[in-house]
């Protein structure tokens, strides 16, 4: 009797070293992501749409929603030290979206098609796998990335006192 050797992983399927492997998005992340702009095909294309365009309609809940998914990636991004001006290009999806959404039931059309979660956790995932990221004590990165998300805040902050100031001017009361 004749003992075989055991076949070969496919290199397909081999384990990456731990040394070389890309840290990315985690798949809670992923998954957020998915669900609320990816879950299900539209028959026919190949475009898919997620949640996010269907809570939207819903007033308060969507945003909070959106803002919470917002915050898990942008706390991805920091956490896998992405360069501060790719946090800076994640705000601005944020704040295409936020104008977006302003507008309603066109916003949440628009929702569709722009996808700022999708976008910011490809560029994440992209950035990681390019090995561009910030590599500096971690203090000072933190104190960086802080100020930016916290200028983004401050800016959509200022937009939305913005649109409540119209709104109230529009009907009087202002």
């Amino acid at each position: 009797m004749t003992v075989r050797p055991p076949d070969p992983v496919p290199a397909a399927r081999a384990p990456v070293p731990a040394a070389t492997a890309v840290p990315g998005s985690s798949p809670v992340t992923s998954g957020l992501a998915r669900v609320l702009d990816d879950l299900v095909r539209i028959p026919g294309t190949r475009y898919r749409v997620g949640v996010d365009p269907v809570i939207g309609f819903v007033p308060v809940v969507g945003d909070a929603v959106g803002t919470v998914v917002a915050a898990a990636v942008l706390i991805e991004a920091i956490r896998n030290r992405v360069p501060v001006r790719i946090l800076f290009r994640m705000g601005w999806n944020y704040v295409v979206d936020a104008v977006l959404g302003t507008i309603p039931f066109v916003g949440d059309v628009a929702d569709i098609a722009h996808k700022a979660t999708s976008k910011n956790l490809r560029l994440v995932d992209r950035t990681i796998a390019e090995g561009r990221t910030v590599d500096t004590d971690a203090r000072g990165y933190l104190l960086r990335a802080v100020g930016a998300v916290g200028l983004m805040l401050l800016v959509l902050l200022g937009m939305a006192a913005f649109a409540l100031w119209v709104l109230l001017r529009l009907i009087g009361l202002f």
